[in-house]
């Protein structure tokens, strides 16, 4: 048998893996991921619990879910759900790209009715942070388009609505 000898780097103190990238919506955020980088590629978190609680993910993590949309021009939203199921959201673009949009339904909201898109591609490392009171929905921009959504709660059809 041959074993070879790893040389590992230094540990290095732990610091934030998500940047915020304001959209104008409060609480409404692009999140842009800090990937590390090597000749072997790179490494980056999707979620963090303790990263992202600084930007006000405050619950647990209820569920993820996996959306593939086939087609540039498909199209899936504006959904949400009413209270007491309504959801914050992480939506990340792992293959392809969309352009993903946010809705501020919130009552008391200076903003309500208002809107913010942005592309999400896995180019971009790039995720958009959702809160309650939010429909989402995206165009897909690529002819085939990979999604990971975080719920801070569980789907629940007898809440879940549209726009």
């Amino acid at each position: 048998m041959i074993y070879a000898l790893l040389t590992l780097p230094p540990m290095r103190k732990a610091m934030s893996r998500f940047e915020a990238l304001p959209t104008g919506l409060e609480g409404l955020m692009v999140v842009q991921r800090k990937m590390a980088r090597d000749d072997r590629g790179q490494f980056g978190r999707l979620f963090c619990a303790e990263d992202l609680q600084i930007l006000g993910w405050q619950k647990p993590l209820a569920q993820s879910n996996l959306s593939i949309t086939q087609g540039a021009g498909t199209v899936r939203g504006l959904h949400f759900q009413h209270p007491p199921h309504d959801e914050m959201k992480l939506v990340t673009c792992i293959d392809g790209s969309v352009f993903d949009v946010a809705v501020d339904l919130r009552e008391n909201s200076k903003t309500k009715l208002q809107y913010f898109g942005t592309a999400l591609s896995a180019e971009n490392q790039q995720a958009m942070l959702i809160p309650e009171g939010f429909a989402h929905g995206f165009q897909c921009l690529s002819d085939r388009a990979t999604l990971i959504y975080f719920h801070s709660a569980a789907f629940h059809a007898e809440v879940a609505d549209g726009l």
